[in-house]
């Protein structure tokens, strides 16, 4: 994001009013949410069913509870970083304890999985739109003001399921098997963006009752993509090109080291799965990094 920005500044004066809560604040998001938050002289209180010890005041608490509304502190704006079909049923007792300003986090996996063959990935698709829209009809009816971020291939270096995977695959065998050529385009977004982007979007105007798709600085196919991890890690690329068929058959040798791997996976290699961040660009100052990463 724009280094100028005054929510990376510490103490910078902000529009939102302390305290703020953080739902799932223990993803790969809540980290650097919490940081920036703090470093913006916002008092951050993050909700979790195991709360860290550290020297963030944590609500030891469930979404799904009944009595939630009880555990709850009294806060105006919340940030939603718990995968978003948990959301609705926590709303009313976020209302009811003050909820005047929502960001919630959804995923562009709503519209790249929706067709999928996989019929678990079906299901995820169709609950991140149901779960959007039972957002959206709550805060309409309740007068709550509401931003939904939908990111691409979210990665944090040493901690996501992707990015860092196949990384992890990289240092086990040395070389990276892909299905095809690997031609379709990727936008990988850092999750400190994304938290400096819920920061900005919070803030803005512009950005109430809308949603937005966050995508990564750049795009590059899905070989490139994997050649920056290889330099990431301070390796020559070592790629091997497989057929589709043959690939799948070596997925299924690999589930061991890649949990929740499926056939799709390989298919999608040569798919685009791009998305415009043009109106968050303009309504919320969005300007996520190009992929560099750094192990």
């Amino acid at each position: 994001m724009d280094a100028e920005n005054t929510l990376l500044q510490p103490g910078a004066p902000s529009g939102l009013a302390s305290p703020v809560l953080v739902l799932g604040a223990t993803s790969l998001i809540g980290r650097f949410l919490l940081a920036r938050l703090s470093a913006a002289g916002i008092e951050p209180m993050a909700l979790s069913r195991r709360p860290p010890s550290d020297d963030i005041c944590w609500v030891d608490a469930d979404l799904g509870d009944p009595d939630l509304a009880k555990a709850l502190p009294q806060v105006g704006t919340v940030f939603s970083l718990s995968p978003i079909w948990l959301l609705p049923r926590a709303l009313p007792a976020l209302k009811a304890r003050g909820l005047s300003r929502l960001v919630a986090f959804s995923s562009t996996s709503r519209f790249t999985k929706q067709d999928s063959p996989e019929a678990s990935e079906r299901a995820v698709a169709k609950a991140l739109a149901d779960a959007e829209a039972e957002v959206e009809a709550f805060c309409a009816a309740q007068g709550v003001s509401w931003t939904i971020l939908r990111p691409t291939l979210i990665y944090v270096e040493g901690r996501d399921g992707n990015v860092s995977r196949l990384a992890s695959l990289i240092r086990r065998f040395k070389v990276l098997p892909l299905s095809g050529a690997g031609a379709g385009r990727r936008q990988p977004v850092h999750a400190e963006d994304l938290a400096i982007g819920a920061l900005e979007a919070a803030q803005a105007p512009a950005a109430s009752n809308r949603a937005y798709d966050l995508t990564g600085g750049e795009i590059l196919t899905y070989r490139v993509m994997a050649e920056r991890v290889f330099q990431g890690l301070g390796r020559r690329p070592a790629i091997l090109t497989l057929p589709p068929w043959l690939f799948r058959g070596l997925l299924t040798l690999l589930k061991p080291f890649y949990p929740g791997a499926t056939a799709a996976m390989g298919d999608r290699m040569a798919q685009d799965l791009t998305f415009d961040d043009g109106p968050a660009r303009a309504d919320f100052g969005w300007s996520p990094r190009d992929f560099h990463p750094r192990f």
